[in-house]
């Protein structure tokens, strides 16, 4: 170690005995005779004419109201303003560095056993693990009324943490992840447009939209506790928080299978659009070899246009379609960004015309599933035109629409990455379970003196902890997650937005069930006393504008930011009066 890193060590140790474990001196005063006499010492040296002893005023030294408790009987504590400051940073450091570690121990496990189980269940519950720990500790050691007091550490992080994702970071992504949007849709690495508001942004994939409405789904339970809380009694009132508790709990569940299931929901959901392509792209050349219309003067299929063309694909007139000459058949189509060989598209569409599963396609099968897919096709509404342009009408109302899908769908090829190989990783497994463990056991270490560093700040300067937390811990907390996010948004790519947003909406719903089920679950343990109306206000409030605004649309410019950046200074202010002015507390 350097002499500079010493010298800087060197100076926080001090500067950390100075500040967190102050003496307290007697002071030397004169004392009447009439002093009791325990209280008197004799200097033995000087006579005065005055009273001949010294006195020790020992107010300031038994004074309750000058001591604060170490936690776990050796860490320091103090009084001071100062000192907390020190304490909060350095305890919010250590909290951000175990937030660190259970990110990167996270990821190595999600690269070595791949999506599913883990990165569905165990990635979100370990990033939403800092906040759960800090919010159980807050409410969890002393009296029913420490508890009461230090409890809105806990409801401060949890805003706090909802309230920053969904509105500093979310309208930072859109600033520094801004390309051009043409027709809504954000060209990936180009941006000449600047900072113009409406043509310059972001834009997302469907599943971003998706998760959206997930978090906004999981803003219920805050509902029920605060709609239930208008009952008169103590006991109603602890009902509500258990009923709320236990729809919390069933939505983490529901939110932890959609995760693990979602990689296949994926997969099969871009495979399904792949195969609508290899159809229209079919439909396409057969109407371009058709020697009559497929369709008729009433918009129905024309069977015999459809056996016609059958008898052209079928080349050794057997009367039958056979796997190799329906291969021959689209190997001469030309498809956009289809692999036949990778996406299995021949299988899917034997599957798709060979009812009977014989291995071969009649003239039956094959006018019935081109009858099929010319009718799916027709439910896109396109202008009237004639009868010679009808058909390529609405196959190109029917392309238009299938490249649109496909595109919200799958925005990026992140799908077809294969994992890394997990063989021979045995110390990349040992690394990230040790990360893991060590970033496990620095949160629930740490938590206990960082809520009582807030306490203890907020009696010094008489600012209520709750402000303290909702704006101090989410720093500590989540700042993995915004770095992360803002520089994986600063790629310039949908892909990238899609995920940093996907990544945002699902933090802010675990913090709506998981953390939340950890809060009702103290509050009711402990018989707390629920006093949080305007704290669950904002939450709702932030949640369903932003999640509102997502669910049903993919493309953000930049005036969006402009909305989403005042939300974060309206949320405190709206608190203060709900709680301050109006007495909502």
């Amino acid at each position: 170690m350097s002499a500079k890193h010493l010298t800087l060590s060197f100076l926080l140790f001090f500067f950390l005995i100075l500040s967190c474990d102050p003496s307290y001196g007697r002071f030397i005063t004169q004392r009447t005779y009439s002093s009791l006499s325990s209280d008197l010492v004799s200097d033995g040296v000087q006579q005065l004419r005055g009273p001949p002893y010294l006195a020790l005023n020992r107010s300031s030294y038994f004074s309750a109201e000058s001591t604060c408790d170490q936690t776990y009987g050796f860490l320091p504590c103090t009084t001071t303003v100062l000192g907390n400051i020190f304490l909060i940073v350095v305890y919010g450091s250590l909290m951000f560095l175990s937030a660190t570690y259970l990110s990167n121990g996270s990821e190595l496990l999600l690269d070595i056993l791949g999506p599913g189980i883990v990165g569905g269940l165990f990635l979100p519950i370990l990033g939403a693990l800092p906040d759960a720990i800090l919010i159980l500790v807050s409410g969890l050691s002393g009296s029913t009324a420490t508890a009461q007091s230090q409890v809105s550490v806990g409801m401060g992080l949890l805003a706090g943490s909802t309230i920053m994702l969904l509105t500093i970071i979310w309208g930072t992504c859109v600033i520094v992840g801004k390309c051009d949007l043409v027709d809504s849709v954000a060209q990936d690495a180009k941006d000449t447009k600047g900072f113009n508001l409406t043509e310059s942004g972001v834009s997302t994939d469907i599943w971003t939209s998706y998760t959206a409405r997930i978090m906004v789904v999981s803003v219920i339970p805050f509902l029920i506790v605060q709609i239930l809380q208008a009952l008169g009694s103590t006991s109603g009132r602890h009902l509500a928080v258990l009923i709320a508790l236990i729809v919390s709990l069933l939505l983490l569940i529901s939110y932890c299978l959609y995760q693990v299931l979602q990689p296949g929901i994926q997969r099969r959901k871009i495979s399904y659009v792949k195969h609508k392509r290899v159809i229209l792209g079919l439909l396409r050349h057969l109407k371009d070899r058709a020697v009559g219309r497929l369709l008729s003067d009433n918009g129905e299929p024309n069977e015999e246009g459809i056996k016609k063309l059958f008898s052209v694909v079928d080349i050794d007139g057997d009367g039958k379609i056979s796997y190799s000459e329906l291969r021959a058949l689209l190997v001469g189509i030309r498809f956009e960004a289809i692999d036949l060989k990778k996406d299995n598209a021949v299988d899917k569409l034997m599957r798709d015309f060979d009812s009977s599963q014989d291995g071969q396609i009649d003239e039956r099968e094959f006018v019935n599933c081109i009858s099929k897919w010319l009718k799916r096709a027709m439910r896109i509404r396109t202008p009237s035109s004639g009868h010679g342009s009808r058909t390529l009408g609405f196959l190109n109302a029917f392309h238009q629409d299938t490249d649109k899908e496909q595109d919200l769908l799958d925005v990026g090829d992140e799908s077809d990455e294969e994992s890394e190989d997990a063989g021979g990783s045995r110390w990349t497994s040992i690394k990230a379970v040790l990360l893991l463990l060590l970033g496990t056991v620095i949160a629930a270490a740490v938590a206990d003196p960082l809520v009582d560093a807030v306490d203890n700040f907020s009696d010094a300067t008489g600012i209520p902890a709750f402000f303290i937390s909702f704006i101090v811990l989410p720093m500590a907390t989540n700042s993995t997650e915004a770095v992360s996010a803002i520089i994986f948004a600063s790629r310039d790519k949908r892909q990238t937005a899609s995920l940093t947003y996907s990544e945002l909406y699902g933090a802010a719903t675990m913090n709506n069930v998981l953390c939340l089920s950890v809060f009702l679950a103290l509050v009711y343990v402990r018989g707390l006393t629920w006093e949080f109306s305007s704290e669950v206000l904002v939450i709702v409030i932030v949640c369903l504008v932003v999640g509102g605004f997502a669910s049903f649309r993919t493309h953000f410019p930049l005036w969006t930011a402009l909305v989403a950046f005042p939300l974060y200074p309206f949320s405190l202010a709206l608190i203060y009066v709900l709680d301050y002015v109006l007495g909502w507390a």
